[in-house]
């Protein structure tokens, strides 16, 4: 994580919430599903559902020093899913704000690139052993039933633009997504 005092952070940002640039992928298999990985929240998502605690998430990760996005996606996707050798493609989102689900809240800046497996192969053996949040476990979501779940997805607007790059139409630029009041 880094210090917050970027020019383009919001003035009214808590003073405590560190900042972090995260590099994540949608990762999709043959058959146009999406990988997501499970994660428990360190409080209730739902108020009414205090036992609601599971959130979905993209595989990816907080940069190193020095590292770019593309570098620290490759090497996220390596420590999560055992995918060594990936073509990463082009960034089609971002998602900035402050998120409150992970045991450490932050302010994340997101950027999302889009990668095609060979397979729906993974190995995720080692993903828990980074994360600090419990992992539940992973999934490949059929998009269909991605966009009907009632699963809290993160972040808002997720399952349309797989919907959409699955269907060819890549954005040319980065699209903005938001966090879904986390």
């Amino acid at each position: 994580m880094t210090d917050r005092p970027d020019a383009d952070l919001p003035a009214d940002l808590p003073a405590d919430l560190p900042t972090r640039d995260i590099a994540r992928a949608l990762v999709f298999d043959p058959a146009n599903r999406l990988l997501l990985i499970e994660y428990e929240a360190v409080r209730p998502i739902d108020p009414a559902r205090p036992e609601a605690r599971g959130f979905w998430f993209m595989p990816g990760g907080g940069l190193e020093p020095g590292e770019s996005h593309e570098a620290a996606c490759r090497r996220e996707l390596s420590e999560e899913i055992g995918v060594t050798e990936v073509e990463l493609g082009p960034c089609v989102a971002v998602c900035d704000g402050p998120f409150h689900l992970f045991r450490k809240p932050r302010w994340a800046r997101e950027r999302y690139f889009v990668v095609r497996l060979a397979s729906d192969a993974v190995d995720t053996s080692r993903l828990a052993e980074t994360e600090d949040n419990p992992v539940r476990g992973t999934r490949w979501w059929p998009l269909a039933e991605l966009a009907a779940s009632a699963e809290r997805i993160e972040p808002a607007g997720l399952a349309e633009l797989a919907q959409r790059i699955a269907s060819g139409d890549v954005p040319d630029q980065p699209v903005r997504l938001d966090w879904q009041n986390a």
